[in-house]
């Protein structure tokens, strides 16, 4: 079973990323003690583990070396249409049972990774203009479909909307967080223990490697693509549940950039072929913890993403820095291997 002790012996970076996290947080308890109190704990655990979901879908496409920038849009099409259906308004006369209705959004959201994945594999077209498209398509469906008007429950689904996020596990820990560690876990298991996970860190590492090795490349990145998308999907039905209610127009904003700063600080390399779930989780939660910091240690609105910002910008590079450090002990030690002689399926 995965093991996050044996994830940080065997990645080290993982150590500097779990640091930070600690750093903040107790920097930002002693500036200010309220930002430890138990209800401003539960808030910050409950949009981590909504941000967190977003950030593990993306992750998988990362680690191909690939990219998603529709994530935001995703988020807003599927925020806008659950009410819907839940109410019967699109699609159906009559509302949808919550199974069907969850059931056709997460369909809808597998279709349009599958779309992303062929459009890069089969077209050959680079994901960053397939996804950029799709930031525009699918907002201009969501404000198509909702009549660029408010779409929420009102006063109905309440059970529903504690059940999946706003219960709290132990009058502490928010559903939402529970959600999380339990997709991470399944995530985690992918990745690291099953041929999958492999295929997935091999293609990102050397595809033309592993394409030689008789990995079947392109059934793997459309893979990556439709586990994005579902998360996303999925995801935005969470966050629609936790607002109870989505403007087409500004629902989900940037949260692709929130989704991609998580993966990355927690050592996804862009380049692909790297990356560890339990790290993803600490990189989203590194990027809601200073945003909560700010907030709580009075920087003005204006300019609270300059700060957050400058502060991931310095997590990147602290990694990139340590990775750069890494790689020259393992050169010095002899137990480097050439990029030329790099294993086409690195071992998880």
């Amino acid at each position: 079973m995965f093991s996050v002790k044996k994830a940080l012996k065997e990645n080290p970076k993982l150590l500097v990323i779990f640091g930070l996290l600690v750093l903040l947080f107790t920097a930002t308890s002693i500036l200010q003690p309220s930002f430890r109190d138990p209800g401003t704990l539960t808030n910050t655990m409950r949009w981590i583990g909504l941000y967190g979901i977003i950030s593990i879908g993306v992750a998988f496409v990362i680690i191909t070396g690939g990219i998603d920038l529709s994530i935001g849009s995703l988020i807003a099409l599927s925020g806008v249409m659950l009410p819907m259906l839940l109410k019967g308004d699109i699609f159906f006369s009559e509302p949808l049972p919550v199974p069907f209705a969850f059931g056709l959004v997460l369909l809808i959201s597998l279709g349009i990774g599958f779309f992303h994945g062929v459009m890069v594999t089969k077209l050959g077209l680079q994901p960053f203009l397939v996804t950029l498209c799709g930031l525009f398509i699918y907002r201009g469906l969501a404000r198509a479909a909702g009549n660029d008007q408010t779409q929420g429950f009102g006063g109905d689904f309440g059970e529903l909307k504690d059940a999946l996020v706003k219960d709290k596990l132990f009058d502490f820990v928010p559903m939402s967080f529970v959600v999380l560690v339990i997709i991470g876990v399944i995530a985690a298991v992918v990745l690291n223990k099953t041929v999958f996970g492999r295929y997935l860190l091999a293609v990102g590492h050397n595809e033309e490697a592993a394409k030689f090795s008789g990995i079947k490349t392109d059934r793997v990145k459309i893979a990556a693509y439709m586990i994005c998308s579902l998360l996303g999907g999925f995801a935005g039905m969470l966050f629609v549940l936790d607002t109870n209610g989505a403007t087409p127009s500004s629902f989900g904003n940037f949260y692709e950039l929130y989704a991609i700063a998580g993966a990355v600080l927690g050592g996804c390399s862009l380049r692909g072929g790297e990356g560890a779930i339990f790290g993803v989780i600490c990189g989203a939660a590194l990027v809601q913890v200073a945003e909560k910091a700010v907030f709580f240690l009075g920087v003005e609105e204006k300019s609270k993403f300059t700060v957050i910002g400058i502060f991931i910008l310095v997590g990147v590079i602290a990694d990139e820095l340590f990775r750069r450090l890494s790689d020259r002990r393992s050169g010095a030690g002899g137990g480097g291997a050439p990029p030329s002689e790099a294993p086409a399926s690195p071992s998880s």
